[in-house]
């Protein structure tokens, strides 16, 4: 990747210089161990649970990594920002929020202990970010530690089918891409290439990256994205990418060729190869399986069926593995219905209209741009997949679009000092007079 894409130190940082004696100083940019406290919270939403690795690795080892992660990342966080200097965020006070319901829940122990740690998990997660809100200034500075750091998930993701072609590629997933190196999912790796993909894309657009620099992170996570059959991801990354340069088309004349031409090319390729793009969006499975979404829609049957008390109903059974009978959710909605009932609900709800609200009333620029396909594809990807509501990728993905919607402090200006007046004595004065 070229200096725009690894470089942490951005134009237009803020400044302390020119504020007022007794004003709040504007950070000087965004330090570099910034990225380190995002990458060990892209290491705590990894996950332990996924395909076997080359080396077996114990889940109870993957899990004190990924925890020992979110408690450094929250340590070098507060290390960062002692004088804890935050941001006023809507989406980081929904979040906050999101851990009432979360706690009154999982205190009733129905889905056991692990449901307390779950709660302290979200919440040590949500006050990192806190304490990264420090450094939300509109720039893209997130949106490069997250080009570069899933990129670098992928690069293991590589290096494991570069080793082990049958590992990476089990039968027991159909012949779909998975993590041979760290227990990484088919639908994990397509959501890391397509959110870098349609990134890189807007960066690109923005003259921010270079076109070979581009490349170099494109087509690889394109390979990786292909071979992981993920539909949820594709659709993502397309939708998502139409509303986000849609968002350019009236003020980029690049967004405009590269619209005009990714139809072109689509229509072509759709009619070349209909019978191929068929098959792998079907994966090998029948009409009525692929009607109930794989199963899903008998999971999501049984939940809504299952009586509830009142209690469940408002505030859900408790923080769980996101799974209901054994199976898993599959769904964000549902999921977060299911653990934080209807109160998590409207919350979570109510993050995604804010973030989206705040998008449309902004100008066209890359940051809104980024900014909606973060938010489309979290949207679009929430029918399939669970995340929304306790710290996971999805989270990430939207405290990148909060970062990039917010306003940059501006600089109080030096006020110039009143300087005192000297007082003359009397007998100078009358000699200044005769």
């Amino acid at each position: 990747m070229s200096r725009d894409l690894t470089r942490d130190g951005l134009p237009g940082g803020p400044d302390a210089a020119g504020t007022r004696p007794g004003a709040e100083p504007r950070p000087p940019g965004t330090p570099k161990s910034v990225g380190i406290v995002w990458g060990l919270l892209i290491l705590n939403t990894l996950g332990s649970a996924g395909a076997k690795t080359i080396i077996p690795l114990p889940r109870s080892l993957i899990q004190m990594a990924t925890m020992g992660a979110l408690v450094a990342a929250f340590a070098l966080a507060l290390a960062l920002n002692l004088r804890l200097r935050i941001r006023a965020s809507a989406f980081l006070f929904l979040l906050t929020l999101l851990l009432v319901p979360s706690v009154i829940s999982s205190a009733h122990l129905e889905s056991g202990f692990g449901a307390l740690f779950r709660c302290a998990r979200l919440a040590l997660f949500v006050g990192t970010l806190w304490l990264l809100s420090r450094w939300w200034d509109g720039s893209p500075t997130f949106v490069r530690h997250h080009i570069r750091l899933y990129f670098a998930v992928l690069a293991s993701v590589a290096a494991g089918l570069l080793v082990s072609p049958g590992a990476a590629m089990p039968e027991l997933y159909g012949g779909r891409l998975v993590g041979a190196l760290w227990p990484l999912t088919p639908p994990q790796i397509g959501q890391y290439a397509a959110v870098i993909i349609g990134l890189t894309v807007l960066l690109a657009l923005d003259r921010r990256t270079d076109g070979r620099s581009a490349a170099m992170v494109i087509v690889p996570a394109l390979v990786l994205l292909a071979l992981t059959h993920t539909r949820t991801a594709t659709l993502g990354l397309l939708i998502g990418l139409v509303l986000a340069i849609g968002s350019l088309v009236l003020t980029s004349a690049a967004a405009r060729r590269f619209f005009g031409w990714a139809v072109l090319c689509a229509t072509v390729a759709g009619v070349a190869f209909n019978s191929a793009l068929q098959a792998w969006f079907l994966r090998g499975q029948s009409q009525e399986n692929f009607s109930n979404l794989t199963g899903r829609a008998k999971v999501w049957d049984a939940l809504l069926a299952a009586p509830r008390t009142t209690s469940e109903q408002l505030f859900g059974a408790g923080l769980g593995d996101k799974s209901y009978g054994g199976l898993p959710i599959d769904n964000s909605w549902l999921a977060v219905y299911n653990e934080q009932g209807l109160t998590g609900t409207v919350i979570v709800a109510a993050i995604i209209i804010v973030l989206g609200g705040v998008a449309l009333l902004r100008p066209p620029s890359l940051q809104r741009a980024c900014a909606i396909f973060l938010i489309s594809y979290c949207a679009i990807a929430s029918y399939t997949e669970a995340g929304l509501g306790d710290a996971s990728p999805y989270l990430l993905h939207l405290t990148v679009a909060a970062s990039l919607l917010a306003v940059p402090a501006a600089a109080a200006p030096l006020s110039t000092p009143e300087v005192p007046r000297r007082r003359i004595p009397q007998r100078a004065r009358k000699s200044e007079v005769t």
